[in-house]
């Protein structure tokens, strides 16, 4: 099977979610803590590892305009540093609002019981898939 590995980069947090582009569907997989500016990379090769993606997709926060800003470069940044350790060019897709669509969708839900507020550490996996699933549906091939 085909997966591709999607990232939504943050400054504590990147969230990261599993896709297929058979079914052009993603899901939340996990989330990597940042300290000092540094993801934990053994997190990181253990999923590499586990999943062997074919690709990987890096959201790019822009600003509403489409402006870069200074999470663009950040996630710029980590996009080369995935390419030189696991030697796959990611692909960048504009992730405007995708935060604020898994939280939507998490609070939905939440409103249904299907979700906790314990889970809430997750919004950025969600992020993430809805970032890859953008992708997959060719919202914004890079």
């Amino acid at each position: 099977m085909s997966c591709i590995l999607g990232f939504d980069v943050g400054t504590r947090l990147i969230g990261v979610a599993v896709g297929n582009r058979l079914t052009a569907t993603a899901r939340a997989l996990d989330v990597v803590a940042v300290r000092g500016g540094e993801p934990n990379w053994d997190k990181l090769d253990r999923l590499f590892r586990e999943w062997q993606p074919e690709a990987v997709v890096v959201g790019l926060p822009l600003t509403l305009d489409g402006e870069e800003q200074p999470m663009t470069r950040t996630a710029r940044a980590f996009a080369n540093r995935l390419r030189k350790r696991y030697g796959l060019t990611p692909h960048l897709c504009d992730e405007r609002n995708s935060s604020q669509e898994a939280a939507r969708s998490f609070a939905d839900a939440r409103r249904a019981g299907a979700r906790r507020r314990s889970d809430g550490q997750r919004i950025d996996a969600d992020a993430a898939a809805v970032i890859l699933e953008r992708w997959l549906h060719g919202e914004d091939h890079d």
